[in-house]
């Protein structure tokens, strides 16, 4: 990580119950997950990752080149280690899977986090939107990386 991005996050703090918009991007912005075959196992992998405990994945989305996520953090849970374990221990798993992809993520992310006033449902449906707004299929049902806990 660079010195901008460490000074980006200086002073910003992590509070429980808050809800984050997430969005972290792949390496070089490669299109990894274009292969159905690696999306399908990234998206298991960071959909169920122990990096979420005590937290809830309300929405996500896997792009070919990027995540968007829309979590609510628990007591004791720093943003920052969250989104470092997730991607951390996804990488791993992927590269021992698929050798060819080299570097996965790359580093740093963004956070908004959701105001008060801000609609949570429209959050999640931003994120859950994006491949229909990047023209990969006409609607967001036919697109299978997403989940959102509105479904259940």
């Amino acid at each position: 990580m660079g010195s901008g991005y460490q000074a980006l996050r200086k002073g910003r703090s992590s509070l429980a119950g808050q809800a984050y918009l997430l969005t972290f991007t792949t390496a070089d912005r490669m299109p990894h997950f274009h292969d159905w075959s690696i999306a399908g196992e990234a998206s298991r992998l960071l959909a169920g990752s122990t990096a979420w405990r005590g937290s809830r994945l309300l929405a996500w989305v896997l792009m070919p080149d990027h995540w968007h996520g829309l979590v609510e953090l628990g007591d004791n849970v720093a943003l920052a280690a969250c989104v470092r374990q997730l991607k951390g221990a996804s990488a791993r798993v992927l590269r021992q899977q698929h050798q060819a992809l080299g570097r996965v993520w790359a580093p740093g992310y963004h956070d908004h986090a959701i105001r008060k006033e801000e609609d949570m449902l429209a959050a999640a449906r931003y994120v859950v939107m994006n491949p229909v707004r990047a023209g990969l299929v006409a609607r967001a049902g036919n697109y299978p990386f997403w989940d959102a806990i509105w479904l259940k």
